[in-house]
């Protein structure tokens, strides 16, 4: 762990030191949010869409608007140095010191920013479906909240079973998300993602791939699917920040040929858009 950089409101600290204060509302209560960013050759990808999913977390969680500069700064001071060749950045943004409960002080908010260099993502990968589910009607629906346990405990369950990533349904049974991943399935040619309101994380990753597939005229579409749409489909495939778009291998056990036709395709049209610049 010594390999990552932190930033904590203005200074950089070492990462195993303490930093933040133990009644900071995001400790004892996961009271905050946070983004995480590809990072290439040093420079971070889609920052612009990242700052701007910042605020709409932070509304909806009822905390103020997150000072951009200021996470810039501890962006830069944590990118500075030896060049990250690949790696993920993370900001996290709380809020504050609070009571050791749900009620908020009104305090500042505390800003933490974090990067570390790592292998690349696999070219293909398995998921399994868990037995747990997302409330698409939870206050928290569609915001990266730091509250992650949920996510913790499903991709534990994935990993204990080869996997790299969980899937979930929401509480209608419908297909909805990974753990950090948004998912897409192929059927009859076309590619297909559930919408929003399934209470699916509007991934930056899922945003770009959808507009830019639709300008290079292959048909995608955000619709309900059924949980069975994951093992129906002839391809499936994921999208995040640091895999951006990744063939999933096997769905629970069941292989598939990977990557399929259709998703290689997307995986070209993600590296032309890409290629064009840091900050789509």
């Amino acid at each position: 762990m010594t390999d990552i950089r932190v930033w904590v409101d203005g200074a950089l600290v070492p990462p195993d030191g303490p930093a933040v204060s133990a009644v900071d509302h995001g400790v004892t209560v996961g009271d905050g949010a946070f983004e995480t960013l590809k990072v290439e050759d040093g420079t971070p990808f889609a920052l612009g869409r990242h700052l701007a999913r910042m605020d709409r977390t932070m509304a909806g969680l009822g905390l103020p608007r997150a000072d951009h500069d200021r996470i810039l700064e501890g962006v830069r001071a944590v990118l500075s140095g030896a060049s990250v060749p690949f790696g993920r950045l993370r900001w996290t943004v709380t809020g504050g010191r609070g009571p050791l409960g749900s009620d908020r002080l009104g305090s500042e908010l505390t800003y933490i920013v974090t990067a570390v260099p790592h292998a690349r993502p696999a070219a293909v990968g398995a998921v399994v479906t868990v037995p747990w589910v997302r409330n698409e009607r939870a206050a928290t629906a569609g915001l990266k909240t730091t509250s992650y346990a949920d996510n913790v405990v499903a991709l534990a369950y994935a990993h204990e079973r080869g996997a790299v990533e969980a899937v979930l349904g929401n509480t209608r049974d419908e297909l909805c998300e990974g753990t950090g991943s948004n998912v897409f399935v192929v059927s009859g040619g076309v590619v297909r993602t559930p919408p929003l309101d399934s209470g699916c994380l509007a991934g930056v990753t899922r945003e770009l791939v959808l507009e830019w597939c639709r300008a290079d005229g292959i048909e995608v579409r955000e619709e309900p699917l059924p949980t069975s749409a994951l093992g129906d489909a002839d391809e499936v495939f994921l999208t995040s920040s640091i895999k951006d778009v990744m063939p999933v291998s096997a769905v629970d056990g069941r292989t598939r040929p990977t990557p399929g036709p259709v998703t290689t395709k997307v995986q070209e049209v993600w590296a032309r858009h890409a290629a064009r610049g840091v900050d789509p």
